[in-house]
């Protein structure tokens, strides 16, 4: 099986390095980008990328912009990097469809199991692999979903939202399960976050988000209406 191929884009060349040394050893294969528009056009032009590590602070565009361009035609995994703590910049990347978010300075061995929880979660199922309910259908091996033979574009996390929830309909789920079962790591972050991502993926399933249903005080339920 050919190496799964990551795009690193950062304006400092050492940091690049750093994290492609990494990945590399691990058997990745990497391309890298110094500014947000290499980033979009080496992205474009590169349909074998399967995850996109973006630093927030570059030249010509930033990380924000080229994330939004991204989420605009593909739902491919992106960690975005930044070298602020805050919650506002965070809550920001989540609104755009960001599935991990990491301060620097980081561990690259951290980022790297990261990038690995994310892939191993995106590996290649068999065609069995589907879940369908009431015109929702999702594709676990092509990574696709589609609503009434539609499809829709779902960030890596609210794709991973949506399967929790169809695998397990009319559970009452809280916000802490979801978080343990879906970022699948110790998050130390507001776990509001989950509100972000459940409004997203509510209006992108239009009149089939009703089906997602707010339980006050402590999560939600996927339930389809009798």
């Amino acid at each position: 099986m050919d190496a799964l191929k990551i795009l690193v884009v950062d304006d400092e060349s050492r940091m690049r390095k750093l994290v492609k040394d990494f990945l590399v050893k691990k058997g990745y294969e990497v391309a890298e980008a110094g500014d947000g528009e290499e980033a979009l056009e080496i992205f474009r032009g590169d349909p074998k990328i399967a995850l996109v590590i973006l630093d927030v602070m570059m030249p010509k565009l930033d990380g924000w912009e080229v994330c939004s361009h991204i989420r605009k035609h593909s739902s491919v995994p992106v960690i975005m990097l930044t070298a602020r703590s805050d919650e506002r910049d965070e809550l920001l990347g989540f609104e755009l469809g960001v599935d991990e978010y990491i301060s620097k300075p980081f561990s690259p061995k951290i980022l790297v199991a990261r990038v690995e929880a994310i892939l191993r979660r995106t590996g290649t199922l068999t065609e069995e692999n589907r879940i369908e309910c009431e015109g929702i259908l999702l594709d676990l091996a092509a990574h696709q979903v589609s609503v009434d033979g539609v499809p829709i574009v779902l960030s890596f996390k609210e794709f991973e939202l949506l399967t929790y929830f169809l695998q397990h309909q009319g559970l009452a789920l809280s916000r802490e399960k979801i978080l343990r079962n879906v970022w699948n790591y110790d998050y130390f972050g507001d776990a509001r976050t989950i509100d972000t991502h459940v409004k997203k993926l509510r209006s992108k399933l239009g009149e089939k988000g009703e089906y997602i249903r707010t339980i006050w005080g402590m999560g939600y339920k996927f339930e389809v209406n009798e």
